[in-house]
Parts: structure tokens; C-alpha cells; sequence
């Protein structure tokens, strides 16, 4: 699991060095679909990433709401990697095994295998970045690869 969260991670830089060549109006400007704009689409994952960790490990959620800059982006990315890292260090069947129990809206319970939540944030960010090669095509520039077979994670 900890390679594809490697992977995610380096698209991701990719991305953040991408966005530098860009204005910060481009950055923050609404576009149709995924979380609004680059900057909060960027910002989302790194957050839905820590919010889940976090509450996996039964430590304190660390929200951050909203981020107005690039390097505040990247910085609560660089913040949230070292936390995910250790967790996914000691990955094993046990841990993919358990369980974490959230309220639905209707207030009934669900259940969700850690594996599951694991396989959400990787699909949750590659799905990400479709939405941002996308709107990078709109604006006329190359998005950033992200082929797997010719990346070294």
C-alpha cells in the first residue's frame, strides 16, 4: 500500500511544481467539477488523506480549512506525508482487518475495513488528478504524467 501512496505523493510534487508556473488567479480560479480549483482540489486530497490516517490511528484530526496559496498547500501536504508514512510502515493483514465505524446522515452506523479506507485515499487521488489533467488541457498546458510504469516510487 505505502508504494501507491508514494506514488500518489510524486504526482502530487509534480503537480505543486506544475502549479508554480501558473498565476494565482489560475490557481484559484472556479472551474466545473472536482473541488472548484486547482489550489483546493490540491488541498482536498492531502486533507481527506489526513482526516482518515488520523482517524484510523484514534489521533487528533488536524482540519485545516481551506488554503488561500500554493505553498500552503504543499506545506499541509508535506505535514500530512510523515503521518501517513509511519502509519502504512507497519501495514499488515491485521491492521487491513480492522474496522472503523462512522455515523451515515441517517445516523445508522456503517462499518469500513482500514483495507478499504487504504484503497479509497489512493483511488480518491488518482481520481484527482484526472480532474486536474483536465483542466490543464482547458487552459492550454501539458498536465503532468502520471504512468505508473515509467515512475520510480
Amino acid at each position: 500500500m505505502l508504494d501507491m501512496f508514494r506514488y500518489n505523493w510524486q504526482v502530487r510534487d509534480d503537480w505543486f511544481e506544475w502549479c508554480r508556473e501558473l498565476p494565482a488567479e489560475e490557481l484559484s480560479k472556479e472551474r466545473t467539477g472536482g473541488m472548484g480549483s486547482i489550489l483546493a482540489t490540491l488541498f482536498h486530497v492531502a486533507k481527506g488523506e489526513q482526516i482518515w490516517i488520523n482517524q484510523m490511528q484514534g489521533t487528533p484530526v488536524l482540519i485545516k480549512e481551506g488554503v488561500t496559496t500554493l505553498e500552503e498547500a504543499e506545506g499541509f501536504t508535506e505535514l500530512t506525508k510523515p503521518i501517513t508514512e509511519q502509519f502504512l510502515q507497519s501495514w499488515d493483514e491485521e491492521k487491513a482487518g480492522q474496522t472503523l465505524t462512522k455515523k451515515r446522515r441517517d445516523g445508522s452506523d456503517y462499518v469500513i475495513t482500514y483495507e478499504k479506507i487504504i484503497k479509497h485515499l489512493i483511488s480518491h487521488e488518482i481520481h484527482h488528478i484526472g480532474q486536474l489533467s483536465i483542466w490543464a488541457r482547458e487552459i492550454g498546458r501539458k498536465p503532468v504524467s502520471s504512468d505508473l510504469i515509467f515512475r520510480d516510487y
